[in-house]
């Protein structure tokens, strides 16, 4: 694969080799059985989004119980981010939380009264881990994010951190020549990284759009609700949706992240570390989600301006 066709913006998501926790645990697609299903345990109308004959929350009181959450209850397997539409905070829980798990998450949300509801999804919440020709480590394949320049240090590529903590190099094909090396890491708690060109390729600000065109990325910027955005990964190519919730928590097993975009985007094993954009505006980095790109899915992202800051960044 030509090294500006892996690197145009496209795709790395993490194949670990080491047996993954039963989240971490990736199924082809249509395994787990579809996308999201509105399993909830507080109904919200289908049309508005708002709770029938109940009267909206004040948002104080709204981040007060997703602070208690943030501080409380990190189970893996759940989310967590307030739905401005229906006035409360949407906890979402995947079919992992069970038993002792579910028992403390409801006792959690019902000390937190009417603030807070529940819903259950059909899939795992997940990082999207898997193999396939994108940008490879030694034991691990992720989706190249955005590429980034650096004043007094050598042009890179941002990425989800979960993917720079599993690999030290990367090659554009498996098992080929270095062409970059992780410089920094961080996940959990916020999932970025960045890795250092160490090879001369051809690396635009771009991303790849998978159909022979690519989408030019002048910089960066924070999303807003209901922003139309896309997402492209080396999986499934490019989807389109919509920012449906900001600031959200999401529990992995390796530990809690918070501050992501949430979307109505699909994504699927292999799209994992993959940017999300608005027109030639970076938006985020792929963390993890639940669904597939048949039935539906929804997906999480680190914002693209903090991982800029964090390694003194820049796009274009």
């Amino acid at each position: 694969m030509p090294v500006r066709a892996v690197l145009a913006g496209a795709a790395i998501a993490a194949l670990a080799i080491v047996t993954p926790t039963p989240q971490q645990a990736q199924a082809a697609p249509g395994d787990d059985g579809g996308g999201l299903v509105a399993g909830v345990v507080d109904t919200l109308d289908r049309v508005t989004g708002a709770h029938p004959g109940r009267a909206r929350i004040a948002r104080a009181r709204l981040e007060s119980a997703r602070a208690t959450l943030d501080e409380r209850v990190a189970i893996p397997g759940t989310a967590w981010v307030t739905d401005p539409r229906a006035g409360r905070v949407v906890v979402t829980a995947d079919p992992t939380v069970t038993g002792a798990k579910l028992a403390k998450l409801n006792e959690a949300v019902a000390g937190l009264g009417e603030a807070v509801t529940i819903r259950r999804t059909s899939t795992r919440l997940t990082r999207f881990i898997a193999g396939g020709d994108a940008v490879w480590g030694p034991n691990a394949r992720c989706s190249l994010g955005f590429s980034v320049k650096r004043t007094g240090k050598p042009d890179g590529f941002l990425t989800a951190g979960h993917c720079g903590n599993a690999v030290t190099t990367w090659s554009a094909t498996r098992g080929g020549p270095q062409i970059a090396r992780t410089e920094a890491s961080t996940f959990p708690g916020v999932d970025h990284a960045i890795a250092a060109y160490t090879a001369a390729v051809d690396h635009p600000s771009a991303v790849s759009l998978y159909d022979g065109t690519s989408q030019p990325i002048t910089g960066a910027g924070p999303a807003a609700l209901d922003e139309a955005v896309r997402r492209s990964g080396s999986t499934t190519g490019v989807h389109a949706g919509k920012v449906t919730g900001l600031n959200a928590t999401v529990n992995y097993p390796e530990g809690q992240v918070r501050g992501l975009i949430k979307t109505n985007v699909c994504a699927q094993p292999g799209d994992s570390g993959g940017p999300l954009f608005d027109g030639p505006k970076a938006l985020g980095l792929l963390s993890g989600g639940s669904g597939d790109c048949v039935l539906g899915g929804e997906t999480y992202y680190q914002p693209v301006q903090a991982a800029l800051a964090a390694y003194g960044a820049t796009l274009g």
